[in-house]
């Protein structure tokens, strides 16, 4: 099993590329509260409403003092690809070899469909300006996290 994170751990660093193929790293949020999440596949209905509810609450999440990291194995061509056909409006993020990923313990064993499968973990994280793990979140549901994460953080 993946070590998981814990509230006050420090969070793991990384430099991803987006969409773009710009490296992203986490030390460029270093001095604001950002929210990192990890889906499975781009382009899927789940993932597709996860991404598009953060989009939607962008803003809010934003005036909060919140920047928002979107984190899955896919290539930097297919991201690329479903940001412009989603509108996504923040950063998602290439971890094709899942290193960032294993290291915040979200990929690794998982039931799905009542089977033990290796896969991405779907979670979300709030890391504070110091970099350190103010929430942590395993196994969340695509459909209305976003909603629970306002509400979680009073936003």
């Amino acid at each position: 099993m993946t070590d998981r994170l814990s509230q006050g751990d420090a969070a793991p660093d990384f430099t991803l590329p987006d969409s773009d193929g710009k490296p992203v790293s986490l030390a460029d949020f270093r001095g604001q509260s950002v929210i990192v999440y990890f889906y499975p596949a781009a382009a899927t209905p789940g993932c597709a409403k996860q991404a598009c509810d953060f989009r939607d609450n962008l803003g809010e999440l934003a005036t909060a003092g919140y920047a928002v990291l979107g984190i899955s194995p896919d290539p930097q061509a297919k991201l690329a690809k479903w940001v412009a056909a989603e509108s996504l409006t923040f950063p998602m993020l290439s971890d094709a070899d899942r290193a960032v990923m294993t290291a915040w313990g979200a990929y690794g064993e998982k039931k799905m469909y009542g089977k033990t499968v290796t896969g991405v973990i779907r979670s979300t994280f709030v890391v504070d300006p110091d970099g350190k793990i103010a929430l942590a979140q395993y196994n969340v549901k695509a459909t209305g996290h976003v909603a629970k994460l306002r509400r979680d953080l009073g936003v």
